[in-house]
Order: C-alpha cells, then structure tokens, then sequence
C-alpha cells in the first residue's frame, strides 16, 4: 500500500527516548518490553497489541510510542494506531497533522492508504486518531473498527493501539477484546494499587491477554537495568 506523508505540525509531544537516545538505559528497557513480548507470541501469535493504564498521566502512550519504535528498529513492520479519540497525542510526538485518521476512516471519508502516514522512523507507521468524534465508543465498538483491525493485521508484523485509561472511558475494554494481547501501564508512587487492580479486572472481563505490566517512574541505578 502506498504510504503519504502528513504536514507536521510544530507542537511537542511525549518523549520519544528510544529514538532520540537509544543508548540510554530507559531505551533499554522499552527493548526488554520488546523481548518480553516476543517471547509471550511463541506459542500464540501476538500481532495486535494494546497499550492502556488506570489512570491519566501514567505513561501509556510514552510506552505505545516507544514500543512501536523498538519493535520498528528491530526490522519489523509497526503502525502505532492513535484509538485515543477523546484526547489523542501521538501526532503531536511524530509532527504529523491530525486532519485524518482512524475516525476518518470509520466514517468513510478516506481510505487506509489516505490516513496512514509515513514516520521519519525506518519501518514505523502511524494512524493518527483524525477528528475527535461526539461517539468514540460506538465508532470503536462498531462493525468497521472490527473488519479495520482485521485488516491491519495482514498488512503488519505488529499493530500498537494507544487507548484512554480503563478506569475512565469504556473504549480500552472494546480494543483489549479485538486485540491478540494488553500490556498495561502503571505509575510508581502515582497509581494506587486498588485502581491498579480494578484495571486488571476490566482487562480479564473483556477476555483480554495481558502480557505484562509497565512500572513507569521507578529510580534506575547506574549501569542497572530497572524498569523506569
């Protein structure tokens, strides 16, 4: 499919580590996530994966972008997928325009190959969220959402779904469904471990594979390989 690039847009997003820095030892860890994940799809193919968390402001579309990165560099196929259409942010990090998008396609005004853009990272794809819709759920829990995500599974090695947080909205728990696995995220010294667990209990009624947990804000130590 052929792939056009986007205007970008000169606002800064999150922080984009494992390309900027990748000798850094926070690098590292999205690279450990990175062979986490491919040995959890030894036996059971992970294609599409989910990226989600408890709260606002606990690092999930750091660690959306940033994964996608990792698994991109390593030579696989990767379009990061921004799913969240209530307050999306990863056109901001990649300085890609936001004019199309998944909710651009959902509603038919453009084709996958009009929405998906060009990164200036080798292999990477994105699908912004494109216009913020007035139903976000029903569009995300809708017959074309299910046949789209159908879809970028043949064209990818991996899809990365960045979602809103579990414990706000309902439209994480209708991705994790449609989804091969979830990976959630949590803030250390931020996230309480009731939410924490009130999230992983959403994830288990929406019958989704959780592959693992990210501690995000846990203090490295020098040469130490800590999650952070």
């Amino acid at each position: 499919m052929s792939r056009k690039s986007r205007v970008r847009e000169k606002k800064s997003g999150i922080p984009l580590v494992a390309y900027n820095y990748p000798r850094e030892v926070i690098s590292e860890q999205y690279r450990l996530i990175r062979t986490n994940i491919l040995f959890a799809s030894v036996d059971e193919e992970v294609k599409s994966i989910m990226i989600t968390s408890s709260e606002p402001g606990d690092g999930k579309s750091t660690t959306a972008a940033n994964l996608a990165i990792v698994l991109a560099q390593q030579g696989k196929k990767v379009l990061l997928v921004d799913a969240d259409l209530r307050k999306p942010s990863i056109h901001y990090s990649f300085q890609l325009s936001n004019i199309f998008g998944l909710t651009s396609i959902l509603t038919k005004d453009i084709d996958i190959d009009g929405a998906v853009s060009n990164s200036y990272i080798g292999n990477l794809q994105i699908l912004n969220s494109g216009p913020i819709p007035p139903n976000p759920s029903e569009l995300l829990n809708s017959k074309a959402m299910e046949n789209l995500m159908k879809e970028l599974n043949t064209f990818y090695d991996y899809v990365i779904y960045d979602t809103p947080p579990l414990l706000v909205v309902a439209d994480p728990q209708i991705i994790a469904n449609r989804c091969d696995g979830t990976v959630l995220v949590i803030a250390s010294g931020k996230t309480q471990k009731d939410r924490a667990l009130k999230a992983k209990e959403l994830l288990v009624k929406a019958k989704s594979k959780i592959l693992g947990v990210v501690v995000n804000g846990v203090e490295s130590m020098k040469d130490e390989y800590y999650g952070r």
